[in-house]
């Protein structure tokens, strides 16, 4: 490779011979293409600019907001274009309108000192557990921690339940969960005019109130929100429980 003395390059053209230089081999492609995104920035990527600050935030941070930007276009300025395709038959699920669920419990989560003494390796699993997606890493990722630490105990079991509760509320257009003091308050997609009330899914989860009717309470908080509200729900197993049991509904039956 020929080049001008590195003297009389840009900083940007030096980190470009650099990871030219760093990842020659075969299949290296992929490399070079994250290092050059890093280097000029991700962009505007609904659009023709292409000078981002991706280099500021990260890669993950720059998706996550992102995705964010494109859920509120959907539950905002293109609502009526969703309410259109629900009209010519297409449904869409929770997962298009929430971008990612927050819960709050006064319930007991952990993994408890006396099962993982290091706090560093603690916290460690609770990153992992984080970032797991699928039953299947679930799954996995239980069996490496009773190969290590023995039976995961109840509050451990708590916690694991929090990674499928949170993905299937999603899929049911839930941003908020709530459990505290036996109760269970679902909060559902914030803009009261998303397409998303007019799907299916919200359809499921309105059956489920309806055929629990001394159980359940549906209504509406500040802004128009809507948000059911479950009783007599004390686990993180149970919630779970609820949240696959309105899944399962067939607003048709």
């Amino acid at each position: 490779m020929v080049a001008p003395p590195l003297a009389s390059l840009t900083q940007e053209a030096r980190r470009r011979l650099q990871a030219i230089e760093n990842f020659s081999d075969l299949g290296s492609g992929i490399h070079i293409a994250m290092q050059d995104l890093d280097i000029r920035g991700a962009g505007n990527m609904l659009g023709a600019e292409q000078s981002g600050f991706i280099a500021d935030l990260g890669y993950e941070t720059y998706q996550k907001i992102l995705n964010e930007a494109v859920k509120e276009l959907k539950n905002d300025e293109f609502a009526d274009m969703y309410t259109e395709e629900m009209k010519k038959g297409e449904d869409f699920a929770g997962d298009e309108f929430v971008d990612d669920v927050t819960l709050d419990s006064d319930l007991e989560m952990l993994f408890p000192d006396e099962y993982v003494p290091s706090s560093s390796e603690r916290m460690l699993l609770y990153r992992e557990l984080d970032g797991l997606e699928t039953d299947e890493q679930l799954l996995a990722y239980r069996k490496r921690l009773e190969d290590r630490f023995g039976p995961v105990p109840k509050v451990g079991v708590e916690l694991l339940n929090v990674v499928p509760l949170k993905r299937l509320a999603k899929h049911l257009g839930i941003e908020k969960v709530f459990l505290k003091g036996g109760k269970m308050n679902l909060y559902f997609v914030s803009n009261p005019q998303s397409a998303y009330y007019q799907g299916k899914t919200f359809g499921q989860c309105i059956k489920y109130a309806m055929d629990n009717i001394r159980r359940c309470e549906l209504g509406e908080v500040s802004g128009g929100k809507r948000r059911l509200l479950v009783r007599n729900v004390d686990s993180v197993e149970e919630a779970l429980g609820i949240l696959k049991e309105i899944d399962g509904k067939s607003i048709n039956n």
